[in-house]
């Protein structure tokens, strides 16, 4: 993965999180969520497009992703999935479920690094993943890094996205959700994320270059 620009831009602290962009929670996924793909084609653009940049926004960049070897009841194997505590088996380790979607990939580059969570449990907040090395957090690794503010796009609006920024400010991060790279499964539970997500300090933007 590419090194982190920190060190020239020591005056910079904004980082992109962008959660479970995975080819099953995109149409056509195990547990598709429709919106998905434009999710996954305008996180690259921004990516692509602040890289572009001679001094671009962000200190870093990083995304997560589900890893499920084996998370229990999390998927609902022998019966039916509620929707809400369990689900369609979705995004098992090393399968092509749990690839990034393909149009995000030409962002991937400049991905410097990966949180992957939900290995033998339940995972909704990339907060709960960890880097390659298989310890360090995701909020240590951005503090490391002197980064305060993040800016978060992703799938689902409702479950892991809405966990991520929760998390997000609960570990004293500033906030912005990038309102048009978000995708929800429901529209009511989409617009109460968005309601608990304001209410709770995040801020909203578009994410348009």
């Amino acid at each position: 993965m590419r090194r982190t620009r920190h060190d020239m831009l020591d005056d910079m602290s904004r980082a992109l999180v962008l959660v479970d962009i995975q080819n099953d929670f995109c149409e056509g996924g195990s547990l598709a969520v429709e919106g998905g793909a434009v999710v996954a084609a305008r996180a690259a653009e921004r990516v692509l497009a602040d890289r572009d940049r001679v001094s671009g926004e962000y200190t870093a960049i990083v995304a997560t992703a589900d890893w499920h070897h084996d998370p229990g009841e999390h998927w609902a194997r022998d019966g039916e999935p509620d929707f809400s505590t369990t689900w369609p088996v979705h995004c098992g380790a090393g399968t092509p479920g749990a690839e990034f979607h393909p149009s995000l990939q030409p962002a991937l580059p400049h991905v410097d690094e990966v949180f992957r969570k939900g290995g033998y449990e339940a995972a909704y907040s990339g907060f709960e993943g960890a880097a390659s090395d298989s310890t360090t957090g995701l909020a240590d690794w951005l503090r490391g890094r002197g980064i305060t503010d993040l800016d978060v796009g992703g799938i689902a609006t409702d479950h892991c996205v809405r966990a991520t920024v929760l998390d997000a400010l609960s570990e004293g991060f500033a906030v912005r959700l990038l309102a048009d790279t978000i995708a929800g499964v429901a529209p009511e539970t989409t617009e109460a994320a968005l309601v608990e997500m304001v209410d709770a300090g995040a801020t909203t933007a578009s994410s348009s270059a």
